[in-house]
């Protein structure tokens, strides 16, 4: 466990007009699971499975579907510029195949209008991982059909809330579901499909590319994917660690931005990958320009070669602190400036302004209401926002960063075992206690606008 102190350091300066945000998501906030109309997503049958760490079931802990104002409330009080939330399919459209559930967007529209009367921009991402089961029971993101369900959850959401919602975020982090999701399944839906999982890759673009045209139909300023990067380490000097790393970041994320950013697909046939499932015009939907481009980023990937199903091992990062996962998550904060740097020189002009759509660190924390003084956390978060000063100062656009998360949230199948917020969530009865990084970052925010 890392035992990290903030430095004494002045952070960056950042350019005028840079903006501050923090994020939550739909299903690990709201609990509600069976109020207002809502269906049911794959992570309902995920927490059913028995397969979350703590036995938790995500209707613990914020409660945010009847207890938003507080969330208002906490962001008013931080002083943010926008709020990165999620809109869940299953509570607009429970069965993800016909109608639309009212009840479900008139909570998202009340939000809404509360964070404009506090001066917050809304945010929302219209795809954080909560597909309906009734898609999933017909292939899921294996099957084409699911884009264009999406392209039609889309456009509902945005007849109700593009009036005064007029920047989003389509699918977060597609690298996830693809990997975790169907490859080896640690995530909903829990499938292990290895390679034979890359097609759902190709669907969750097309459903970007489907919902991109949508929102610019209906009056979008500003539209991103949040994808999720990493930047990869070999874990040796050597030819094979070479190619080990070249593979895996074809996987974890060149299959996922070249595609949006290049308008082709790394060439998998060289690695010996399968062909993506590619009909005419799909590129030009998922290549259409971005306003921003979205990165989600926590720590770097260290691999090594490896004989086994897949050509590489991912290993620990050899001298890095690591966060409440372990070895899994280690602090290298500068690996985030090489990562911004990589993508200016790997898509160039192609690249639209960086938006840091997802920064943040769990670490062990009580489970009782307390103010909890998180230095390690805010020695994580100073380090990876020098880290996006340096990227700026290299030559980088950046415009945004967002701290993960708002609250302590229902962490997938940790549970609520992980904690990322900068306000402290008591699982049993949702009380909110903002943390010392609550109060850095406000103090942050306050100081970059002086």
């Amino acid at each position: 466990m890392s035992d990290l102190r903030p430095t004494a350091d002045p952070l960056p300066e950042f350019p005028p007009g840079f903006r501050w945000s923090t994020a939550t998501s739909a299903f690990q906030i709201e609990g509600a699971r069976d109020i207002g109309g809502r269906g049911r997503s794959i992570w309902d049958d995920f927490v059913d499975s028995g397969r979350i760490i703590d036995g938790t079931t995500a209707e613990e802990g914020p409660q945010s579907y009847h207890r938003w104002g507080e969330d208002v409330a906490l962001l008013r009080g931080l002083g943010a510029d926008r709020y990165r939330f999620s809109i869940s399919w299953v509570r607009v459209q429970p069965d993800g195949l016909r109608g639309v559930n009212a009840a479900g967007l008139d909570y998202y529209s009340r939000l809404v209008d509360d964070l404009l009367n506090a001066g917050i921009t809304p945010f929302p991402t219209l795809y954080h991982w909560d597909l309906p089961s009734p898609l999933e029971a017909q292939g899921g993101w294996l099957n084409r059909d699911t884009a264009l369900r999406f392209a039609d959850y889309a456009r509902l959401v945005a007849d109700r809330l593009a009036d005064r919602v007029r920047h989003w975020y389509t699918i977060n982090e597609p690298a996830m579901t693809t990997l975790q999701g169907y490859a080896v399944g640690t995530l909903a839906p829990g499938r292990t499909m290895l390679f034979d999982a890359l097609p759902t890759a190709h669907h969750q673009l097309l459903a970007h590319g489907l919902a991109l045209r949508v929102l610019r139909a209906a009056g979008a300023h500003e539209v991103a994917i949040a994808n999720n990067h990493t930047f990869v380490r070999p874990l040796h000097d050597t030819e094979e660690d070479a190619g080990a790393a070249a593979v895996y970041d074809v996987l974890h994320n060149r299959l996922f931005a070249d595609p949006v950013l290049s308008g082709h697909y790394p060439d998998f046939a060289a690695l010996g990958l399968p062909d993506l499932p590619i009909r005419d015009g799909d590129l030009e939907l998922i290549s259409a320009p971005l306003d921003v481009y979205g990165v989600n980023f926590y720590n770097p990937t260290t691999v090594t070669a490896d004989s086994g199903p897949v050509p590489f091992a991912i290993v620990p990062t050899p001298g890095a602190p690591v966060t409440g996962f372990g070895q899994e998550w280690p602090i290298v904060p500068e690996s985030l400036t090489a990562l911004l740097v990589q993508l200016r020189e790997r898509y160039g002009s192609t690249l639209p302004p960086v938006v840091v759509s997802e920064n943040g660190a769990s670490f062990p924390e009580p489970d009782e209401p307390t103010s909890v003084n998180d230095q390690n956390r805010i020695a994580y978060l100073e380090g990876h926002i020098a880290a996006v000063g340096e990227a700026i100062r290299a030559g980088v656009v950046v415009d945004e960063y967002t701290v993960w998360s708002l609250l302590d949230n229902f962490e997938w199948a940790d549970g609520f075992t992980q904690r990322f917020g900068l306000v402290h969530t008591d699982v049993a009865t949702g009380t909110r206690t903002p943390k010392a990084s609550y109060r850095w970052y406000r103090d942050l925010i306050a100081r970059s606008r002086a």
